[in-house]
């Protein structure tokens, strides 16, 4: 017999301990970490179930609470989403707890409808991290992971965008990557409208969460809503404007505001600041008193407002004197910091700015910033040349801001990435 070579027994071996292993798995002696293995079903029929569109909202106390948000095509039976301390393990669901959603039936155009579902979780712990999962009990999305707000002035960092608009997926998309890149670590991002060109096409909502990605599922955003948000309408023969009926259902903002603005007007705390949202496009004087009297009870160390219509324009034959003179008076009793404004496709930062003239950088003042993120540019407007700091025009912009105890650090950038403008404001 002919003695078989070391290297063919080495190979023998090698098969030999494959095939024992094979004959182990099939048989059930050997298990997989990850015992709850749910495989996603992806049949036609259940896509209709699969989440879309997932979004993470501030609550009015984001230390304790997170709005959630999702879609579905079809109308599913249990809207649910799990919800559990974030662990090194991955067995998430073990500890999880369900939260039913509250769901809404919306009609798209040609008779198409999809549903709507919100969840708000409460009795959460400051400054920690969860993981969460939205569906139905059977089809689910992947497991994210959020991190409530710290009830201290911890430092923290935010992202602002001015009005996205138009050409979203194709142009917008970069502007999102880039300000991720630059601000991982972001707390929240925030829009101030115009955030799609026609508020009633879905389509275009489609391109702004295609352009999001996943983003929008592990970092919060709060928004507000722009002129485009608003729908030309014909009631008894007199043109008027209606919020689009596509932005309750897919945002949970906070409802602290005036009557009839619930979710365009609000404010919220976080970390030492008050944000205030304001609607430029209606209500106007019934926002006015309402600023009054929540900027009268502010306890916090910071003050930031947003609008979507500018104060000090900077878009060539604009100005908005009635947004001045009903609140501006305002902003200079209660001190506020900074005011972030979009709607003129430009960009435009003042001086520190009390009772229409530039104040000094050790005085009380505010700063106002109009931004744009998107690919519309208008032409400059000179009329306020001489209170900006910066003025310009034909770029794609993001904000990415600072706050601490004493300091707010502002840095404007462009969408690949350089630095276009910055400033600080100290306590």
């Amino acid at each position: 017999m002919r003695k078989l070579s070391h290297k063919y027994i080495s190979n023998y071996m090698v098969f030999l301990f494959c095939l024992t292993i094979l004959l182990a798995v099939n048989s059930g002696c050997i298990t997989s970490a990850q015992t709850d293995y749910e495989p996603q079903q992806s049949s036609e029929a259940q896509q209709g179930y699969e989440p879309q569109r997932v979004i993470l909202n501030l609550t009015e106390n984001p230390a304790i609470s997170q709005a959630l948000t999702w879609r579905t095509i079809s109308d599913v039976p249990n809207p649910q989403a799990q919800i559990a301390l974030a662990v090194e393990s991955p067995d998430l669901n073990e500890k999880a707890q369900t939260v039913y959603a509250n769901s809404e039936k919306l009609e798209l155009k040609d008779k198409k409808y999809v549903y709507h579902h919100s969840i708000v979780f409460n009795s959460l712990k400051p400054d920690t991290l969860y993981t969460y999962r939205v569906g139905d009990g059977e089809n689910w999305s992947e497991w994210n992971q959020f991190r409530t707000a710290s009830r201290t002035n911890e430092p923290f960092v935010f992202v602002n965008f001015g009005d996205p608009q138009n050409n979203i997926k194709s142009l917008c998309s970069r502007v999102f990557r880039a300000a991720y890149k630059k601000a991982p670590d972001a707390h929240f991002w925030h829009f101030v409208g115009d955030i799609v060109n026609r508020g009633d096409n879905d389509d275009e909502w489609a391109d702004l969460y295609d352009a999001f990605g996943w983003i929008p599922r592990v970092t919060p955003m709060i928004l507000l809503p722009g002129n485009h948000e608003y729908i030309k309408k014909k009631v008894n023969g007199e043109e008027i404007r209606e919020l689009t009926h596509l932005w309750h259902p897919q945002f949970t903002l906070p409802e602290n505001g005036p009557d009839g603005l619930k979710e365009t007007v609000y404010f919220l705390d976080y970390q030492g600041v008050r944000f205030v949202m304001l609607n430029g496009n209606e209500k106007l004087e019934d926002q006015a008193r309402w600023l009054n009297n929540i900027l009268a009870q502010n306890p916090q160390s910071w003050t930031i407002v947003a609008i979507h219509q500018p104060f000090y324009s900077t878009a060539k034959d604009r100005d908005n004197p009635h947004l001045r003179d009903l609140f501006i008076p305002i902003f200079d009793k209660y001190s506020v910091d900074l005011v972030l404004q979009g709607h003129d496709h430009t960009y435009g930062r003042t001086y520190k700015m009390r009772d229409g003239i530039k104040v000094g950088d050790s005085e009380k003042g505010t700063v106002y910033v109009v931004s744009v993120s998107g690919p519309k540019v208008y032409s400059i407007n000179e009329n306020f040349k001489d209170i900006m700091v910066k003025m310009g025009t034909g770029r794609q912009l993001f904000q990415v801001i600072k706050i601490n105890k004493t300091s707010l650090i502002y840095e404007s950038f462009t969408a690949t990435g350089q630095l276009y403008d910055s400033f600080e404001l100290e306590k």
